[in-house]
């Protein structure tokens, strides 16, 4: 018979603050985020703090009261892990990490720790190693505090090397490694790229999250992973894809997410190439998330960054089964109308307005909903790039409603 498993949750606390850029409310809402990253990465969050301040204190982050007030619930509560929103400079850490006397993690090293759980092959998993040394090297410090020098005794006094500086040295020459590593593998994924011909590359990118697999598995018939986590995928998928005799390339890339750590775009640039070399981007959007359109933007700065802007971009809002509005009574003259109470008629207006009708879809890629308009806008995009490529190929690849129109006949037939 088997036993029932029980996952053990570390107790954790979040901490964030309050600025004249970030008001309560998106303070909030960042930490909604933070908790579902904690929640993944398998802690439970027992508590939320926060202060209103001008600037981080530069010594511990928030000020001496605030780290009191922590201070007592983590001795109260048995706390394992403090977790801050924002990312910690080394001498923060060691500060607060003295004061609490429990593991102190910032928003930077729970996502990576994320990455490193969820890093399958040896590739991602190199990735991700490089993003952990690099990250860990400036916070090293104060890391060793029983050996002052190597060796002692007769002979071995005077300048040596101190334990921190050979703790230094090793990452340093393992981050060396493993850029080569990488700079190999890169070649390798370049050649791979390269065999793949002249077939039209498409590529899903989005916030974590918004079902970009599931999206994947429904249209190319594939199994990528899926699960309601965040970075549930870490490597790209690549499929061949056929919509009525037209074929392209698919792929599967990782989910974008705000406040993404810098170690982390670095490391694997090699997995954001397929973005980058793509003919045509599938912008897959949670129209369901009460903040989808910051995430909108987070995914066109991280797309800025990469210098991928430029490209043909289908928005695709996913997850309308899931949508839900507020309501307002007829006769409330009071409640001001937010964007909130929009209902999906109106979203819909509002995004053919901004992008143009051609360039924004709505569906469900669990419910299939309006799965045949998404797959015949997918089919005339990647036909338009294919027949400017091969004008001699017009002909093989009619019109999706002539490509139906024909199946039909066939099938009658």
């Amino acid at each position: 018979m088997l036993e029932k498993e029980n996952i053990k949750f570390e107790k954790t606390v979040i901490v964030g603050i309050i600025t004249q850029k970030q008001d309560e409310e998106k303070l909030q809402e960042y930490l909604d985020e933070l908790e579902f990253l904690t929640y993944t990465a398998g802690g439970e969050v027992v508590k939320r703090f926060s202060q209103k301040m001008e600037r981080p204190n530069p010594k511990t982050f928030l000020g001496t009261g605030k780290m009191e007030e922590i201070n007592l619930y983590v001795k109260e509560h048995g706390i394992n892990t403090v977790i801050f929103d924002d990312e910690l400079s080394p001498s923060q850490q060691k500060n607060i990490t003295k004061i609490l006397e429990c593991k102190v993690l910032d928003r930077t090293h729970l996502i990576l720790d994320i990455f490193a759980q969820r890093a399958e092959t040896s590739y991602a998993r190199t990735q991700v190693e490089l993003a952990q040394c690099q990250y860990l090297l400036p916070r090293l410090s104060g890391m060793w505090t029983h050996l002052e020098r190597q060796k002692g005794g007769i002979g071995m006094r005077g300048p040596g090397e101190t334990e921190i500086e050979t703790d230094r040295r090793i990452v340093r020459d393992r981050i060396a490694l493993l850029k080569e590593k990488i700079k190999v593998i890169d070649k390798q994924m370049s050649v791979q790229r390269g065999n793949r011909g002249a077939m039209v590359r498409v590529a899903l990118v989005g916030y974590t999250n918004v079902g970009k697999s599931t999206l994947m598995n429904a249209i190319g018939k594939s199994d990528v992973f899926v699960e309601n986590k965040l970075f549930a995928t870490l490597d790209t998928t690549v499929r061949k894809v056929v919509i009525k005799n037209l074929p392209f390339l698919l792929s599967d890339t990782v989910g974008f997410i705000r406040k993404l750590p810098t170690q982390l775009v670095d490391s694997f640039k090699s997995t954001l190439d397929e973005v980058r070399e793509a003919d045509l981007l599938l912008h897959v959007v949670d129209i369901s998330h009460p903040e989808f359109e910051n995430h909108i933007a987070s995914v066109n700065q991280t797309l800025i960054d990469i210098k991928s802007n430029e490209k043909p971009i289908i928005m695709v809002f996913n997850k309308i089964d899931a949508y839900k509005h507020l309501t307002m009574e007829e006769d409330d003259l009071i409640t001001e109308k937010t964007k909130k109470h929009h209902t999906l008629e109106e979203w819909k207006n509002t995004w053919m307005h901004n992008v143009g009708e051609e360039n924004a879809l709505f569906i469900s890629a669990t419910q299939k909903e309006n799965f045949e308009d998404f797959r015949e806008r997918v089919y005339e995009a990647v036909r338009h790039i294919h027949i400017t490529r091969f004008p001699y190929n017009k002909f093989l690849y009619p019109d999706y409603k002539d490509a139906v129109e024909k199946e039909e006949k066939e099938d009658l037939e």
